[in-house]
């Protein structure tokens, strides 16, 4: 998992019913007049208002179709997706995490549809990078990489450090740009009786501060070994032993709260939005709402001292295998993609992947764009570290949970990620 919780999803979802305008009445699903559609993008983010006018233009080109959406959480659809899409109550369209624990263990188990020919009919994949084409193909064995299309992204997204420049000039700490200055400004806010880092232990980022610290040791062979089984992976290797280590060590020092071991991804963004703490490492899915909500001056910067950033294309749009209007599904899929949908997702806050430069007018959001990019042409995104194998979110979480309060120590906590990616890993 990448990003959201379920109370924010619940909300966004309903918020999405009520823009849609549809509820309930219309022509029964399977007729071609019904397109039932699953997204968890908040409204005020800039997926959401990119959705949405999505769905403004779909309507306009299918005269007589009802848009439907159903009220579905992000963790809802995450444990129960494999049931719900073996069912008959699986919608024709939604929005799914991308990675070999989730899309790729649907594909694997025959619930997506084969992307394929309308990828190559419709040329979804010609503004869409290498980097970012990855998360979208899976093999046989639902490994992501090659294979074939059981998703479409049309954004991308990827993490970097969000810091309120109000709170630094307050408190006179220059922005680093390396990791030594990192550190300094770390030090220098905790000097002031300050918590530098906001933080999540029951959801993420905890994990994925685990994580990068681990990837600015790193380099892309490791990456893929980890991730896409290009080798076998040594989780006490200086990369992840640095990871722990320097994780557990800015939990000891204060630079990161013990008692955020409990604390859900909502609620660090919330904190971060409400200007008490100075930094907040997570992901561009933040970018349109901060840009919204924020009140204090603030800005990013790419975490320090590392090539590597967690990021990949966007979540994925999938059609479920037994979906009843796929035409529809597809003709959706197509809207998202054009210049003017990409263009808005652009000047809201996202990363899109087809919008025309010139058209993203919003300082903020080029720099965005601009960051990604190169992390994208220099081979950055490193993807994020619950995909590799099904159920390894919930061990990352727990562990990194033992970790942050002391009841694990970096090896024992190496163990059990150890344990946890060898038993789902394929085997041979």
């Amino acid at each position: 998992m990448t990003k959201r919780t379920g109370t924010v999803i619940a909300a966004a979802v309903a918020g999405a019913l009520v823009l849609a305008g549809c509820g309930g009445g219309g022509d029964e699903a399977g007729d071609g007049k019904t397109l039932t559609l699953w997204h968890y993008e908040a409204p005020n983010g800039a997926m959401g208002a990119a959705w949405k006018q999505a769905i403004e233009e779909f309507k306009k080109s299918h005269p007589g179709v009802t848009v439907k959406f159903e009220e579905k959480g992000f963790e809802q659809i995450r444990k129960t997706a494999s049931m719900v899409l073996g069912s008959d109550s699986a919608p024709d369209l939604m929005e799914y995490n991308k990675g070999n624990a989730t899309t790729g263990l649907l594909s694997k188990q025959g619930l997506l549809t084969d992307l394929s020919p309308e990828v190559t009919k419709r040329g979804w994949d010609k503004p869409l990078s290498p980097g970012v084409r990855t998360t979208s193909r899976y093999d046989a064995q639902g490994v992501m990489g090659s294979g074939k299309w059981f998703g479409v992204p049309n954004y991308a997204e990827y993490t970097m450090v969000f810091y309120n420049k109000t709170l630094f000039k307050k408190h006179k700490v220059e922005v680093p740009t390396t990791f030594g200055e990192f550190t300094a400004a770390l030090r220098a806010f905790k000097s002031k009786g300050i918590t530098p880092l906001a933080n999540a232990g029951a959801e993420y980022p905890a994990q994925q501060y685990v994580y990068q610290l681990a990837l600015s040791q790193a380099d892309r062979s490791w990456v893929d070994a980890y991730e896409q089984y290009k080798g076998k992976p040594d989780f006490h290797d200086a990369a992840w032993t640095y990871g722990a280590t320097t994780f557990a060590d800015w939990v000891k020092k204060g630079w990161i709260a013990k008692s955020s071991s409990g604390t859900k991804a909502e609620d660090a963004g919330a904190a971060f939005i409400a200007g008490k703490y100075p930094m907040f490492f997570s992901g561009s899915w933040w970018f349109g709402r901060f840009k919204s909500e924020i009140k204090d001056e603030w800005g990013t910067f790419p975490f320090p001292g590392s090539k590597l950033t967690l990021g990949s294309g966007g979540n994925l749009w999938v059609v479920p295998k037994g979906a009843k209007n796929k035409q529809l599904a597809y003709d959706f899929i197509d809207i998202t993609m054009k210049k003017g949908i990409q263009n808005t997702l652009g000047n809201k806050g996202g990363v899109p992947v087809a919008a025309d430069p010139a058209a993203i007018t919003d300082p903020k959001a080029k720099s965005l764009i601009q960051d990604f990019t190169a992390y994208s042409d220099g081979g950055g995104l490193a993807f994020y570290p619950d995909w590799p194998v099904p159920g390894f979110y919930d061990t990352l979480v727990s562990e990194t949970q033992k970790l942050m309060t002391g009841d694990a120590k970096p090896d024992a906590y190496l163990d059990a990620l150890e344990k946890a990616y060898e038993a789902g890993a394929p085997k041979g």
